[in-house]
């Protein structure tokens, strides 16, 4: 058991010194993450935008298309008026060229708005295009400062690693559970030890007889009030050595 204990106090003392590295790199990961998410919403809006622009352009030209055959269409209506024989006659080419008039009227109105739509859409686009490009400089700075600190710990970090999995491949499965569902309640701090008759977790008063027993280090001992594993002193400071 006295072994038991103190692979989790080891495991935490690393575990202590992985996230004094991570925290070197500050807020550059979440902000790298959170620049990354802004630059990938402007990038899929200025594709939404773009498309829109394309599918407004072949809807114009086929609209051009349907309007050049509606006035060739009325040119021949328009020269039948001039051989009709009856009134009858008259009436429907003059109904169809009314009709075909209001179709051209119809399709112009549409395009003109597709137009309208599609200036708008350029100046959007105008507007996103240089927010991005300095999206992507400042992301570019922040990756750089993140690739130098982790570099330059990369070495420390990577035998902390190492020793990690070899602690790690020690510790029994159910107390590795038991520490790590811990470790992210309580911040990182899955096991603590008894100072000044404390929990160093908490700071609460460790009962004197329940400071006894945990001196006698057969068993796992959890803290009454905030739930971390309590290992003696005489663990922490071998270990410590």
């Amino acid at each position: 058991m006295y072994n038991r204990l103190k692979i989790l106090y080891q495991l935490q003392q690393i575990d202590n010194q992985l996230d004094e590295l991570e925290d070197l790199r500050g807020d550059l990961p979440n902000m790298v993450r959170e620049l990354e998410e802004k630059i990938n919403g402007f990038i899929k809006d200025i594709e939404v935008k773009e498309k829109e622009q394309k599918e407004s352009i072949t809807r114009r030209a086929e609209n051009e298309n349907e309007i050049e055959k509606l006035k060739e269409n009325q040119k021949k209506f328009k020269a039948q008026l001039y051989q009709v024989r009856n009134n009858k006659e008259y009436d429907a080419l003059t109904k169809e060229i009314d009709h075909t008039e209001e179709q051209i009227n119809k399709l112009e109105a549409e395009n003109n708005s597709l137009a309208d739509r599609s200036k708008v859409l350029t100046l959007e686009i105008e507007e996103i295009t240089p927010k991005l490009e300095e999206l992507k400089n400042e992301l570019k700075e922040k990756e750089a400062d993140l690739k130098e600190i982790i570099k330059a710990n990369e070495r420390e970090e990577s035998k902390l690693l190492e020793q990690r999995k070899k602690i790690e491949s020690e510790v029994k499965k159910n107390d590795l559970s038991s520490y790590m569902r811990i470790r992210k309640a309580k911040k990182g701090l899955a096991v603590a030890t008894i100072k000044r008759s404390a929990c160093s977790g908490c700071h609460n008063i460790v009962p004197s007889q329940r400071q006894l027993e945990i001196r006698q280090n057969n068993r796992l001992f959890y803290c009454e009030y905030c739930g971390r594993i309590l290992v003696s002193s005489e663990i922490a400071e071998e270990t410590n050595k």
